[in-house]
């Protein structure tokens, strides 16, 4: 038959178990999800963060475009080849890309040129030299061709391209409105697959005066000065800046019609338009489905930690509830157990009185003998209640501190010989023996010293069997304390046992144990003792018997 102490364990435990199976399926299905929401954003970042990447890659560019061109208006047309030669050394340096760039000292007028130029009626632009610069170049520069000098082998597509953007600019120009920055840097300027030409922007009046100048034919000659640089850009050149290298194994650049002939499922690629002057190139991002792994891994690991401790925070709170469930149960096993057995504490003697009484009322006349004997039996169970009630009312004192510890002086053989005789007038077939060594007296509470003695020698014959009724008492000043051990030869604790039996209304179970204990006598003790600012401790054996060993504070 199951018990009622068990069954709720059980109870407990199957909740308990319940609660945890369900949080681990939750766990679980939880890690599923994130390691699954983990791959779905690394998978986007490889889509997503191939802007940034080229970002980062074609800024150069980009200030070289927006910024480092438009430098040359500052030289208002009055470039020289030493001049462009410096500027040109600087570009070099900064924008690696770039390859080779081709000077072109121009001139705008209104008088025809018969080589070199380009001749919208009266409106002329033409060549009086070029240079090259750049990092092939084995000197500073080369000089294509001057001044009155027969070009050779030298082509004017490019002069001749952007030439015809700034006149067709210059005739459909409203002189009467100031163009935009964006407008006129995008008609002096021409970009093509790898090439950049830009010519030097001049002033709004120059700009009237170049209108004038196609519409209608001056009477003076006049002559402006007018530069042309055109940049080859080699792409391959472009130093690509990784911001994912966890993402991306490896980038390179490619042609817009580069592909791959491995098209292998253990690799993710993806690509990505240069744009402007390298729209026919592109980004090419390529990593191995390990690699990516591990960036996955690297995003999940975060989110499985947190989970994992919320885990764990709810399995310990699952083992706290079940804890303090079982705490709850054996509160209310032991309570139960001190109200039953106290009852049956004071039923017995009143069950006693009450049988005298009614033997006493009922009598027609009692001898000396009957009178002596119930009043005896009557004498005896009062002090049986007496006795428990005061140790019931000084364990609520002692717990509360509702008592001060006296300070008198005692005569520790006499304190022992004294309980010895009381308890062996109970108890014949009890034998005692003791011994005191290294002090006479001490000052302490003789009421409770005498509560803690007769606690331990009652515990002590209780728990004896009839053959083993013996108990050797020993006081000793060890140090400046005062060692008492009590040391019978009784059915010993088991050492499961040892930590429970100082608890409050704790029984163990056997078969000295069955009736008449409340489980307070040990705990008194304890109580006692800490109140006395001492401390208890015991060492057991089974069958072999049990030694208490209490600590006070020596004080003479």
């Amino acid at each position: 038959m199951i018990s009622e102490k068990d069954s709720g364990y059980r109870k407990n435990f199957s909740l308990i178990v319940t609660f945890i199976v369900l949080i681990s399926i939750l766990f679980i299905l939880s890690l599923f999800l994130a390691f699954n929401f983990s791959k779905k954003n690394i998978e986007n970042d490889f889509v997503s963060a191939k802007a940034n990447v080229l970002e980062e890659s074609i800024k150069p560019y980009n200030d070289f475009f927006l910024n480092k061109l438009p430098e040359i208006s500052y030289y208002n047309g009055y470039l020289d080849s030493a001049t462009a030669s410096k500027f040109v050394d600087t570009v070099l340096l900064q924008y690696p890309f770039v390859s080779k760039v081709i000077f072109y000292d121009t001139q705008v007028r209104n008088v025809k040129y018969e080589e070199n130029g380009l001749n919208i009626g009266d409106f002329s632009i033409g060549m009086k030299s070029a240079y090259q610069f750049g990092s092939l170049v084995p000197k500073d520069s080369i000089k294509l061709f001057g001044e009155n000098e027969v070009r050779k082998n030298v082509s004017l597509d490019d002069f001749t391209a952007l030439s015809i953007k700034l006149i067709n600019f210059i005739q459909k120009l409203d002189t009467t409105k100031v163009p935009s920055q964006e407008e006129l840097f995008s008609n002096f300027t021409n970009t093509r697959s790898n090439h950049i030409d830009y010519f030097n922007i001049p002033s709004h009046e120059l700009l009237k005066t170049y209108k004038k100048m196609v519409t209608t034919k001056l009477e003076s000659n006049p002559v402006y000065e007018q530069d042309m640089l055109s940049f080859e850009l080699d792409p391959y050149k472009i130093r690509i800046k990784n911001s994912r290298p966890l993402l991306y194994q490896n980038i390179r650049i490619e042609p817009i019609t580069y592909d791959p002939l491995d098209t292998s499922s253990e690799y993710v690629t993806g690509e990505i338009t240069l744009g402007g002057a390298f729209s026919e190139y592109k980004l090419y991002f390529i990593s191995s489905k390990s690699f990516i792994k591990r960036e996955i891994f690297s995003y999940f690991l975060p989110i499985a930690a947190l989970l994992l401790l919320v885990y764990g925070v709810l399995v310990l709170v699952a083992f706290l509830i079940y804890r303090n469930l079982n705490i709850n149960h054996k509160m209310f096993k032991l309570q139960y157990d001190f109200v039953t057995n106290l009852t049956h504490e004071f039923k017995t003697p009143v069950s006693v009185i009450k049988i005298a009484g009614n033997n006493i009322k009922s009598a027609a006349s009692l001898t000396v003998r009957e009178q002596q004997l119930y009043g005896k039996i009557l004498d005896e169970e009062a002090d049986k209640l007496n006795g428990l009630m005061n140790k019931l009312l000084a364990f609520t004192q002692i717990e509360n501190k509702a008592i001060t510890l006296n300070q008198d002086e005692i005569n520790m053989e006499e304190f022992i010989e004294s309980t010895i005789d009381v308890h062996q007038l109970k108890h014949p077939d009890f034998e005692f023996t003791y011994e005191v060594s290294g002090f006479k007296t001490f000052i302490t509470d003789p009421v409770l010293l005498g509560s803690l003695f007769d606690n331990l020698v009652e515990n002590s014959y209780k728990y004896s069997p009839p053959d083993r009724k013996k108990l050797h008492i020993s006081a000793r000043l060890i140090k400046d304390r005062v060692v008492l051990r009590f040391k019978d030869a009784g059915i010993g604790i088991p050492s499961s046992e040892i930590n429970n039996i100082f608890k409050k209304f704790y029984r163990i179970q056997n078969r000295y144990n069955q009736n008449g204990s409340v489980g307070l006598g040990l705990a008194f003790c304890k109580e006692l003792v800490n109140f006395m600012n001492g401390e208890i401790s015991v060492k057991s054996v089974v069958d072999k018997g049990t030694e208490f060993k209490i600590v006070l504070p020596y004080t003479n």
